[in-house]
């Protein structure tokens, strides 16, 4: 099977509204973010969803992140609280990932896990393309579990050709992943990330275990 390779921001908005519909029907895609390249497909399909730790060789017991185009969108599916609202104000879109309880259109997201995490990416063509979708889009890093992320758009190409339906390049990205914040009950750092410590104790107001 041949993937669709093509420049994220070559796609025009019909292209991008086909891609949308292809991954909220299940469509495995590999994606720039303004982090590292992802891995993902809907968020609500229990066969792509399966089929995105098969690609990556990922342990079930590993979760996936959960990337939306907006705080309204995240919202949607999460129980929110001031310091969810502060972090989002501050850091989204960006590199943060918080973990929250999930909201009762949420809850089938969590698969067993205690919270979702959750990310408004930065890359605005990828904020477009997360828009023009129907559901969330459970991401992951594109690399095989355990070994370096792929940085490079023609690696990438030539490693996902094949596995994934659907490949959106976007050049050279940094090797570095999203900060990782549980607040789920007391305030922890999981993954200090494109966001460092101190910038997150500030906007919430307490230290971070």
């Amino acid at each position: 099977m041949k993937s669709l390779i093509c420049p994220i921001d070559s796609l025009t908005p019909a292209q991008m509204q086909d891609v949308a519909a292809r991954i909220d029907a299940g469509a495995a895609a590999v994606y720039p973010t303004d982090t590292v390249y992802g891995l993902g497909t809907c968020a609500f399909d229990e066969s792509a969803i399966s089929r995105i730790y098969e690609i990556k060789e990922r342990p079930a017991s590993s979760a996936l992140q959960i990337l939306v185009g907006s705080a309204e969108q995240a919202r949607a599916v999460a129980k929110w609280d001031d310091r969810a609202e502060k972090l989002a104000r501050a850091f989204w879109p960006g590199g943060l990932t918080m973990i929250v309880p999930a909201s009762e259109k949420g809850a089938p997201l969590l698969r067993g896990f205690a919270g979702l995490g959750l990310r408004v990416p930065a890359h605005p063509s990828l904020a477009r393309l997360l828009r023009a979708m129907k559901t969330p889009l459970a991401s992951t890093s594109a690399n095989l579990h355990g070994r370096p992320v792929i940085s490079d758009e023609r690696e990438l190409a030539a490693f996902f050709d094949g596995k994934a339906d659907i490949v959106l390049t976007g050049g050279i990205l940094s090797r570095r992943a999203s900060s990782v914040v549980d607040i789920t009950a007391e305030p922890r750092l999981l993954r200090e990330g494109a966001i460092p410590r101190g910038e997150l104790e500030k906007v919430l107001g307490c230290p971070l275990k």
